[in-house]
């Protein structure tokens, strides 16, 4: 009798532990779309590298309830593309707010616009998540997180790179000693550059405008060697940034670089950031060497580890990602959910903050040819 009592508790507890899992809501997290100029919104609708997970039309956990997107023309491309009815088209964030009740928001509009939208969206209680980068400048990343704090919203950041099964293995080795201490990274992201590529025409316009983007490769790409430096780092910011930016293809991007390579420089280690729009493939890579060994991220899933004492390296996969570190509709809602704290997650606020910090200082050192002393005053 009593072992059958305890198998029947153990069973009951398994079960409690199972039946409210993090990354799986109750009821699918109403979603709302802000935006549809930012050319990751087609990953999102459909699926891909930005939503391991799948597309957030044919998920169970997600439902999207409204489009805002001020050009009519640009909604009936999406609308036709992937079936989307009319009813979901409003105006203004308000107005879909008011009519539909998402619970958060999917920004895919310009950076420039980032600060307006979570203000906005702050002032009505809707969580947001937007794209890569946070903002244009620290300025704006700093009336986004006060407008975040009185509107009591998350407000997170997708990177491509958050969601790398050999990025996360490369993290785990370094916490667990095994590499040794850190003493540098170098990250290279980039690829042929955004005219090369084909990227759609509203897309374009606002990448190749320093008002609409901050800057070009350097805000475009420098973003993920920042975003992942923090992270591994702990949160901590650079003593000093030094960056140098060059145009190498001023016909096609004349008002932006095309090619940028940030300096930071920690009090005891040193990161190099690369970042391109000349490169003659698409590239996302992370080197992170410690006192006793390097663990090297190839691509989303492959890792070359070798240590200090052994010949030579080995490669092998990355473990798979679970939820909600998977994809980032999962985080989104295990957040929202209280399933998980942000921390200094690659998505959290606290992170795409010193990301602004770093970016902002790199454009900075690049206009005047000196490093830049972090923390800025605020």
């Amino acid at each position: 009798m009593k072992l059958i009592l305890v198998l029947m508790l153990t069973f009951l507890a398994g079960f409690s532990n199972a039946a409210l899992p993090a990354a799986v809501p109750v009821s699918p997290t109403k979603i709302g779309i802000v935006g549809l100029a930012h050319g990751h919104v087609e990953g999102f609708l459909k699926g891909g590298s930005l939503t391991p997970a799948g597309g957030i039309l044919n998920r169970p956990d997600v439902q999207v309830v409204g489009i805002v997107e001020p050009d009519q023309n640009l909604f009936d491309s999406y609308a036709k593309r992937h079936h989307l009815s009319a009813s979901l088209h409003f105006r203004s964030i308000q107005e879909m707010v008011l009519q539909s009740h998402p619970r958060a928001v999917l920004v895919f509009t310009a950076p420039s616009e980032h600060r307006r939208v979570i203000e906005e969206c702050a002032a009505l209680g809707v969580h947001v998540m937007v794209e890569k980068p946070l903002a244009i400048s620290y300025k704006d990343a700093l009336s986004i997180q006060d407008a975040a704090n009185r509107g009591k919203i998350h407000v997170l950041v997708n990177l491509e790179t958050s969601w790398y099964a050999s990025n996360t293995e490369a993290f785990k080795l370094l916490k667990q000693g095994v590499l040794g201490p850190i003493a540098k990274t170098v990250f290279r992201d980039g690829h042929q550059g955004p005219k090369l590529i084909g990227v759609p025409p509203e897309f374009l316009s606002f990448l190749i405008d320093p008002k609409q983007n901050g800057a070009g490769a350097l805000f475009d790409f420098g973003c993920y060697g920042a975003n992942l430096m923090t992270w591994l780092m702990d949160g901590e910011t650079p003593l000093t940034v030094t960056a140098v930016t060059k145009q190498l293809q001023p016909n096609l991007y004349p008002q932006v670089d095309d090619e940028a390579d940030i300096i930071l420089n920690y009090k005891n280690a040193v990161a190099i950031v690369q970042a391109s729009w000349n490169w003659p493939v698409a590239l996302k890579q992370m080197d992170v060497y410690g006192r006793t060994g390097y663990a090297k991220a190839i691509d989303s899933e492959r890792i070359e580890i070798r240590k200090g004492n052994e010949p030579e390296g080995r490669m092998l996969k990355g473990e798979s990602l679970t939820a909600p570190y998977d994809d980032p509709l999962h985080y989104l809602a295990a957040v929202l959910n209280g399933g998980i704290e942000e921390g200094n997650s690659l998505s959290s606020l606290n992170n795409n903050m010193t990301v602004s910090e770093i970016l902002d200082a790199a454009r900075q050192s690049a206009q005047t040819g000196k490093s830049v002393s972090l923390p800025f005053t605020k």
